[in-house]
C-alpha cells in the first residue's frame, strides 16, 4: 500500500472531522440563543363580531329556558 495515497486519505478524513465538530459546535451554541418558543401573542383569542354574535343568540336562548318555567326540564325526569 502507498503511504503517501493512505495519508492523503488520512488528512481529507480529519478535515471532514474538523468541519463536522465545527458545525456541531455552532449549532450547540446557536440552541443556547434561540428561544424554545417562538414570540407570538400570548392567552385567550379574541372572537370575531360574527362568532360573538351567535354565541349571544345561543346564550339567550339558554336564559330564556332558565326564566321560564314552563320550557325548564326537570333535571330527574327521563327522556321518552
Amino acid at each position: 500500500m502507498d503511504l503517501q495515497l493512505l495519508l492523503q486519505e488520512l488528512k481529507e478524513h480529519h478535515a471532514r472531522i474538523e468541519r463536522a465538530i465545527a458545525q456541531l459546535e455552532d449549532l450547540q451554541g446557536n440552541a443556547v440563543t434561540v428561544p424554545k418558543s417562538p414570540p407570538g401573542r400570548r392567552g385567550r383569542r379574541s372572537m370575531g363580531l360574527e362568532e360573538r354574535q351567535k354565541v349571544s343568540e345561543r346564550m339567550k336562548k339558554v336564559w330564556a329556558n332558565r326564566r321560564n318555567p314552563r320550557t325548564r326540564r326537570d333535571p330527574l325526569e327521563v327522556p321518552t
